[in-house]
């Protein structure tokens, strides 16, 4: 579904990423760990078309994506939830999740996939018609997640999706999703892949990574 090859992303003169390439299957969950710095969101922000690749190519079922503007890429299907939320805070949280349908002119099916959301997420229910920037961190991050939801995914990438939400309600959002922390994220994707300074490291299996000794003591707390 996914092809990244060779990608090599800068900011000036700093090279963020360094000709990392990998794959996703369509149905198949992937998951990026690595410190700060390794080039996680930098990644995230390239598939999206925030930042413009200096080389490399980025295919979405089979297309080249990565000349393109991000409002295009969302057409395609691909939704990003950004680090920061990156809610309106002067939109309702009903006008933050029309947004993220905004694609589509069809009240029937954002009426459905509002619902949906709901579902996931009652605290957005009760608070739909208050601004978006009175929210608590956490119900902005619901938010965020719920707009990109209301957009109708084919490919959903979320960067630390549970940031700011309580532990009983990241057990819910996975169930239903994925989120950043490794150790789960590792726990429910098939892949995984470990950026260090804008490199691929290492890539195996999701299962072999949790028990690589060195993974574990650098990123899983042991």
């Amino acid at each position: 579904m996914l092809e990244v090859e060779n990608l090599e992303v800068c900011y000036g003169s700093i090279s963020a990423l360094q000709g990392i390439s990998f794959k996703v299957g369509k149905g198949e969950i992937v998951t990026l760990i690595g410190a700060n710095g390794a080039g996680k969101s930098t990644t995230l922000r390239a598939l999206s078309g925030i930042v413009r690749p200096k080389s490399g190519r980025i295919l979405y079922n089979g297309e080249e994506i990565s000349g393109l503007a991000p409002h295009r890429i969302v057409e395609r299907g691909l939704s990003h939830v950004p680090e920061g939320r990156m809610v309106f805070p002067g939109l309702t949280v009903l006008e933050n999740l029309r947004m993220g349908a905004f694609r589509f002119d069809d009240a029937p099916k954002f009426a459905k996939d509002l619902d949906y959301v709901f579902g996931i997420f009652p605290r957005l229910k009760e608070r739909e018609s208050q601004l978006a920037g009175t929210l608590s961190g956490g119900e902005q991050q619901m938010l965020a997640i719920g707009r990109a939801l209301t957009g109708d995914p084919k490919f959903l990438m979320l960067d630390e999706p549970s940031l700011g939400i309580a532990p009983l309600l990241t057990k819910t959002i996975f169930e239903k999703i994925v989120e950043q922390n490794a150790n789960l994220a590792l726990s429910i994707s098939q892949q995984g892949y470990v950026l260090e300074t804008g490199r691929i490291i290492l890539a195996d299996t999701s299962a072999s990574l949790r028990a690589n000794p060195q993974v574990r003591a650098a990123y899983l707390g042991g």
